[in-house]
């Protein structure tokens, strides 16, 4: 048996998410279906670095799996590709030890959140971005990002509706930037993330953006720890996981 390790990505507009769920498509159901395929059935489970929601995209996402079969690295991708949907792209493939594990075994995660900033939606950006149509102040999203990074309980940007009870991550780097005329992304890079606080920081910032909220108050929410006081949680699509590094 061959551990492999292989970099993913994915358009996650028609996926429920990346979990196996009963009846419902899945990133994991298909890519677990193509190796069934290429092991004549046999069920062939795959281990991702962590979950994505429904919406959310990847560049960079990571899942491993073993098998028994004697193809050359360099052609997993290819065999991948060619029984996968096109919303599927296995980009890498790699031979690993029987020790590596794709979630426990990550050091940082990247996240990046696009926005589409001007007054019209576009169309056909709308699965890729999210639109707010007021200008941004970005020099404040920054000054509220600074309070952001380092190690905290981000008890206030979980959703409620989680069963972690450790929620201490470490945030290495959190930035908003204007990319192009009409587009900002924010990009964070932690140690691990909570669900949906990607989507929390980001509405949150968005506040801080509108002036809707000081950067200051973004401390005091940390501290307090209450969900409530953060702000809505952004829409999906503009979210992809960008990168893992192990």
């Amino acid at each position: 048996m061959t551990k492999i390790k292989c970099t993913v990505a994915y358009d996650g507009s028609q996926f429920h998410g990346y979990q196996v769920q009963p009846q419902k498509r899945t990133v994991q159901r298909e890519i677990q279906a193509a190796l069934a395929r290429m092991h004549q059935g046999s069920t062939i489970k795959i281990v991702a670095s962590g979950r994505t929601d429904a919406g959310v995209h990847a560049y960079g996402q990571v899942f491993h799996f073993e098998s028994p079969l004697r193809i050359p690295l360099e052609r997993w991708p290819m065999a991948l590709n060619s029984l996968l949907p096109d919303d599927i792209y296995v980009r890498h493939a790699e031979a690993v030890p029987e020790t590596f594990h794709a979630r426990y075994d990550v050091k940082q995660k990247e996240y990046r959140y696009r926005l589409l900033t001007r007054p019209e939606p576009d169309l056909f950006r709308r699965a890729y971005t999210a639109h707010v149509a007021q200008p941004l102040d970005l020099e404040a999203m920054n000054q509220a990002a600074e309070a952001i990074v380092g190690t905290h309980d981000f008890s206030c940007f979980c959703a409620a509706n989680t069963d972690v009870k450790d929620k201490v991550r470490t945030i290495f780097h959190l930035s908003v930037r204007q990319e192009k005329d009409d587009e900002t992304v924010i990009r964070v890079v932690g140690s691990g993330f909570l669900y949906q606080m990607v989507r929390i920081i980001t509405g949150t910032l968005l506040d801080v953006g509108k002036h809707q909220m000081a950067p200051e108050r973004i401390a005091e929410i940390i501290a307090g720890g209450d969900r409530q006081a953060a702000s809505a949680t952004a829409p999906p699509q503009g979210l992809t996981l960008w990168k893992v590094t192990y």
